[in-house]
């Protein structure tokens, strides 16, 4: 899997929209029941007003919806930048020591690719392989000072690899995804594989897709 651009922001119409969207309908509807009154006395009837606030509740649902989806998508597509922001810093420090840490840690994963940690864990104190900047630590730890600190995704959930954990390890290479908006997935199967028919694993978002 090779290296691929990042993203940043959310996908999809913002609220300001939805809302500026929703209040000229209103408007609209308005301005149509005042026409259709043509010289009728002043004031709504209350038919009318019952008319206009159930136009209000129906897409003031429909705004909030559109915001809902917007925001999700965003972190869906967030999540996939990210990890291939990951799986590009995993390449470029595999062209380094010839091969992908040796580890089911998010914490070393993080160690390493910051180079403070070498494949087999051993400490060694080369370059860094990604840009630690654009994506968030859990509590906002510095992995420069604590080796507990680990990448999260959009949910706020560590990102997951491993690689060679097993003693018959079949992948042909690291095994890196989030386990998306329920924050579930289950364990790696024999040789290292991950059953993607299993329930806690439907959501995964995996890197290289």
């Amino acid at each position: 899997m090779g290296p691929a651009s990042g993203f940043n922001g959310v996908v999809g119409p913002t609220k300001e929209s939805d809302c500026a969207a929703t209040l000229t309908l209103i408007n609209g509807v308005m301005a149509s029941i005042v026409r259709s009154r043509g010289t009728r006395a002043r004031g709504f009837t209350v038919i009318e007003l019952l008319v206009v606030v159930a136009i209000v509740v129906t897409l003031s649902a429909v705004a909030a919806g559109t915001g809902r989806s917007a925001s999700a998508a965003g972190q869906m597509a967030r999540a996939k930048a990210e990890l291939a922001m990951l799986a590009a810093g995993l390449e470029s420090y595999n062209r380094h020591f010839g091969d992908y840490p040796h580890t089911a840690s998010s914490e070393i994963l993080l160690q390493c690719l910051i180079g403070k940690r070498g494949p087999l864990g051993m400490v060694v104190n080369v370059r860094t392989f990604f840009s630690l900047g654009l994506l968030r630590t859990k509590l906002e730890r510095d992995p420069y000072f604590s080796e507990i600190a680990v990448c999260v995704d959009p949910w706020g959930e560590p990102y997951r690899y491993a690689y060679k954990t097993v003693s018959l390890w079949s992948q042909p290479g690291f095994v890196l995804f989030s386990s998306g908006p329920d924050h579930v997935h289950s364990e790696l199967s024999a040789g290292g594989k991950v059953d993607e028919s299993t329930p806690a694993n439907i959501d995964n978002i995996y890197a290289g897709r």
